[in-house]
């Protein structure tokens, strides 16, 4: 056997070997199954600080302890689980819309979390948010 024959068979080998599992994890990560594959968290409990940061300004909004939590005026907050609930990935908050949109795959939640289109069919769980001066609790 030639060093060319070597190299095509180990290669053409190594192909065989990994292009099926190559295939079947994209056709997995592309399903639209409708499958959650995210779990809103349980028992929230703490407090943001909306004095600074992305919590001072109107529209915008922060991750922390895996939810979304969005500032839509002076005194409305919302917040929703950040998971979109097709593979997992933060869902972003669209101000314009007063909407979440998953940078993914394209799924689009009205501003309490419930499925509008795209990929997966769950909702995003809501949270409750009680602000005290430039308290804002966010608790479930």
């Amino acid at each position: 056997m030639t060093r060319k024959e070597f190299f095509a068979r180990a290669g053409f080998g190594a192909a065989s070997v990994l292009v099926p599992a190559c295939i079947s994890g994209l056709a997995l990560s592309c399903s639209t199954d409708g499958g959650n594959s995210s779990v809103a968290p349980t028992n929230v409990d703490f407090t943001l600080d909306t004095s600074t940061g992305s919590l001072s300004v109107d529209k915008g909004y922060l991750v922390s302890n895996q939810i979304i939590v969005a500032r839509v005026d002076a005194s409305t907050f919302i917040a929703v689980s950040a998971a979109c609930t097709h593979e997992g990935t933060n869902v972003n908050y669209v101000g314009p819309s007063n909407s979440f949109h998953c940078p993914n795959h394209g799924a689009n939640y009205s501003n309490t979390g419930i499925h509008l289109n795209g990929p997966g069919s769950a909702n995003l769980k809501q949270y409750n948010v009680t602000l005290t001066g430039n308290s804002l609790r966010v608790y479930s």
